[in-house]
């Protein structure tokens, strides 16, 4: 299907301002006052919600059992690129700040056999915890609303919400909040 010039020059118009706006810092700020940012943003300082689901064994796991380490909870599925992306750094930085409190806690919102195999492949040795529903509603309380993944929360030592990262988080910006939760 041909378009006609004034319909490309149109396109490309709505392009060149979509990338100005975007390189701008402009769109960025408009998308941190949409709804679900802000709902991600307000439990920040809160509480850390209660729950239980299980682990790839089927064995239930309450989130308590973490409670006094810098805890990073990592909402993702083996069909998310960007999910897959971000496990080898956590791995790297589980590694490199254990003995000093930090968890991390994969809570994979998919089928238990796939996570299994996938977790097998990559080597990854935190806890894996399942669920599809539960799992949706547990990422939720954390003020994933829209159910973005991946979505990673760092919860301080108090049990307090330090930080919500929606979409890929950098292991730059991740190390940040965690070097300054541990330090604390």
């Amino acid at each position: 299907m041909k378009m006609s010039k004034p319909v490309q020059y149109g396109l490309m118009g709505v392009a060149v301002v979509v990338a100005f706006f975007a390189g701008s810092g402009v769109m960025e700020a408009y998308l941190e006052t949409t709804p679900a940012v802000k709902e991600a943003k307000a439990v920040i300082s809160q509480q850390r919600p209660s729950f239980v689901l299980p682990d790839l064994d089927g064995n239930m796991q309450n989130i308590e059992q973490w409670d006094g380490k810098v805890l990073v909870l990592n909402f993702w599925a083996t069909w998310c690129p960007p999910c897959k992306k971000e496990i080898p750094a956590f791995l790297e930085l589980e590694e490199q700040y254990a003995a000093k409190g930090l968890q991390f806690v994969g809570i994979a919102l998919d089928d238990p056999g796939i996570v299994q195999d996938f977790v097998d492949t990559m080597g990854v040795d935190y806890p894996i915890l399942v669920g599809d529903a539960d799992a949706t509603k547990v990422s939720d309380a954390y003020g994933n609303r829209l159910g973005a993944l991946p979505y990673t929360v760092v919860v301080a030592r108090d049990g307090r919400i330090a930080k919500t990262f929606r979409g890929e988080v950098t292991k730059k910006a991740l190390e940040k909040v965690i070097q300054s939760q541990l330090t604390l």
